[in-house]
């Protein structure tokens, strides 16, 4: 788990693509900041994904990328001397500055549009999977490249959403040096995809063709008018 509020800016300096598995092995350097309580088999979040530290020394550590990773996220793109945003999974001292992260990248999204606003900069993202549209709102959350911003537009006709990054926020995530038709990773607020469920539940429907909560309903009725009436 993780806030989306990066630590750090680390550097690729290594990116092997020879790995048995189809997979990739990334080396991070510029890392010291976030290694000094490292492990073998933590969580690091690069770029909005969640994965495992393999080996690491005082800068620099490594971490294998599945195949499947490399198809749902932007990490298959990366280059060495490419910048990533950085941030180690949170303890039970952390400060929740963001939102609930998992690092489990929903899909990528093209910058459609990079435009100056006074000292801030907006951007319009359009998602490769529409479909996650339904749970971006205004004012909503959303991670991208594992910084949790603040969603201030949406259009679901013609499928896109932005954000505005202030002069602080430029300076500390990888997404204000990108340029329109870049991809960056998006993980929505989980809390939707939740309350998404939740509410299925309750207009599915049931054996009858009515929606399956208001079967229920009735049947707990007719059951008690049936016991009263044996009484």
């Amino acid at each position: 788990m993780f806030t989306g509020i990066v630590e750090i800016i680390g550097v690729v300096s290594e990116l092997n693509t020879e790995s048995e598995d189809g997979g990739t092995t990334l080396t991070i350097s510029n890392a010291s900041e976030i290694l000094t309580d490292c492990h073998l088999g933590d969580s690091i979040s690069i770029n909005g994904t969640c994965l495992t530290v393999t080996a690491f020394d005082e800068s620099t550590f490594k971490v294998g990328v599945a195949p499947e990773t490399l198809r749902r996220t932007n990490l298959g793109a990366l280059e060495e001397k490419s910048n990533v945003n950085l941030e180690r999974a949170v303890s039970a001292s952390t400060r929740m500055g963001g939102h609930f992260v998992q690092g489990h990248v929903d899909t990528v999204a093209t910058i459609l549009k990079k435009e100056p606003d006074g000292n801030a900069v907006t951007f319009r993202f359009q998602p490769r999977d529409r479909s996650i549209l339904r749970y971006v709102v205004e004012k909503g959350y959303v991670t991208l490249d594992g910084a949790s911003l603040t969603v201030t537009k949406v259009n679901d006709e013609e499928a896109w959403w932005e954000v505005m990054l202030i002069a602080y926020t430029q300076e500390k995530v990888v997404t204000s040096s990108k340029v329109i038709g870049d991809e960056i990773n998006v993980e929505v607020d989980q809390i939707g995809k939740y309350v998404e469920k939740a509410v299925e539940g309750y207009f599915s429907t049931g054996s009858n063709g009515e929606p399956a909560i208001l079967q229920k309903m009735v049947e707990r009725i007719v059951d008690a008018r049936f016991a009263q009436s044996k009484q």
